[in-house]
């Protein structure tokens, strides 16, 4: 099975919470059922730098969307680990992908969400 790239995209990520599904403030709702493997390039992150990466999903198709993930990254990230890879995650009801800045400098994030 090939491997695809199902979203992607750099932003400027601030205090406002980013849809990596939508390239827009979220979070969204997708409802594309699958397992989807999140990429970050965290390089640009400096010391003093804090953002969270958030997954939310319903547990059924009429429930609330709610946080289901949730990995805070801080201060300057080592060349050889800038680049984070997060869990596989099954996904199906109505899910996104978020970053939201939590302090320091506004800085600009490539991502890419891949899904087998």
């Amino acid at each position: 099975m090939a491997v695809t790239e199902a979203f992607s995209g750099s932003e400027t990520i601030s205090t406002t919470e980013w849809s990596l599904t939508t390239d827009t403030a979220g979070p969204d709702v997708d409802t594309t059922a699958g397992t989807y493997v999140p990429f970050l390039d965290l390089s640009a992150l400096a010391d003093g730098d804090q953002f969270t990466f958030r997954v939310y999903e319903k547990v059924l198709s009429g429930s609330t969307q709610r946080c289901v993930y949730s990995y805070t990254f801080s201060n300057a990230q080592g060349a050889d680990d800038a680049n984070w890879v997060g869990p596989p995650l099954p996904l199906l009801h109505g899910w996104d992908m978020t970053l939201v800045k939590v302090a320091g400098t506004d800085r600009n994030i490539d991502w890419s969400i891949r899904t087998p």
